[in-house]
């Protein structure tokens, strides 16, 4: 294994890591990784449609339609019919929901100091800039094998 497959390696385990950190710190609110995955994005582009989220949480849309079930259950988000597309469902956060982020707010912010303990805000800035890079880099990857 090279040192470049190591690293990959570790970004996918600190992000694995991470997550399950993040689950047992909100465990009391009884969301699941993909309900408070949606209430993140949710919280960022409020009104996207199903298809919409399917696609950002790299989750299929049957998936995603029952994890938006049990969060009306719950009577955080909503579904609205698109103003422009009858076809098309947008989901909203109800007040509940809002009513959560200062709980999760403090969870993360506690997660992320223990994250960046250490490391200097140089350290942080210079690796933004290495996942940025690397990011960019993958963003260009061909759809269809390319044969040299």
């Amino acid at each position: 294994m090279t040192d470049r497959d190591e690293i990959v390696f570790l970004m996918e385990e600190l992000t694995r890591t991470l997550r399950q950190a993040f689950e047992r710190r909100i465990a009391q609110t009884g969301l699941t990784r993909t309900q408070w995955r949606m209430l993140a994005y949710l919280l960022r582009c409020e009104g996207v449609s199903q298809s919409e989220l399917a696609r950002l949480l790299d989750l299929e849309r049957a998936t995603i339609g029952q994890a938006i079930d049990r969060l009306e259950e719950q009577r955080l988000v909503e579904r609205r019919p698109c103003p422009t597309d009858r076809r098309v469902w947008q989901v909203h956060l109800l007040p509940a929901a809002y009513d959560l982020v200062p709980l999760l707010r403090k969870e993360a912010d506690w997660l992320h100091d223990l994250t960046w303990k250490g490391l200097t805000n140089a350290d942080v800035a210079t690796l933004k800039t290495l996942l940025d890079c690397i990011g960019n880099n993958l963003s260009s990857v061909p759809e269809v094998l390319e044969r040299d």
